[in-house]
């Protein structure tokens, strides 16, 4: 959670490294796709800073504005990342359809995401405090994680993949639904 101007500064410093953009200043004016997405990241960031913080008139004002900036931006993008979820870092390759489900679930830092991924719930009554992915996943595109489960770090879900059921650290999964096809030495 971003509590303060710091937090903010590196949360905002890593996902601009997560992006990888050569050259920031004319990826920002030819509209390209990883300034697009970093973008929509920073305006995350922002958005959860002012949730974190909103004391002050100024801060209920300035909460009130992202917050509809990144109501547009989920439109535009067909991204929904709530508030509150995501660890620094996150890589969001290409536009296209992502859902973070809720509040509630705690995503790792350094994690990828393609198109098409969904982490929701199995069941509308499920408690998503359960629901953990640890650092440095990547999730293929059309996979689909349905919590509660706890995803260890250093795992790599397959494209398509439907996950279901808790992962260890430092595997690759595939299928469906998905089963543990190569462990990692680290």
């Amino acid at each position: 959670m971003i509590t303060n101007r710091r937090e903010l500064k590196e949360y905002i410093i890593s996902d601009f490294k997560a992006q990888g953009m050569e050259h920031p200043f004319l990826a920002r004016f030819t509209y390209g796709e990883n300034w697009r997405m970093f973008n929509y990241m920073r305006v995350l960031r922002h958005l959860e800073y002012y949730k974190n913080t909103k004391s002050s008139l100024w801060g209920k004002m300035m909460y009130s504005y992202y917050l509809l900036r990144h109501r547009r931006n989920c439109l535009k993008y067909n991204i929904t990342i709530a508030p509150n979820v995501v660890g620094p870092g996150l890589k969001i390759v290409h536009i296209g359809y992502r859902r973070f489900g809720a509040p509630g679930m705690n995503i790792g830092a350094n994690c990828t995401v393609l198109p098409m991924v969904l982490l929701g719930k199995k069941r509308p009554d499920v408690d998503l405090s359960e629901f953990i992915i640890g650092n440095n996943c990547y999730f293929g595109a059309g996979s689909i994680v349905m919590g509660p489960v706890r995803i260890g770090n250093n795992v790599i879900i397959g494209a398509g993949s439907i996950v279901t059921k808790d992962i260890p650290d430092n595997c690759i999964v595939a299928g469906n639904p998905a089963k543990v096809i190569k462990t990692l030495q680290k």
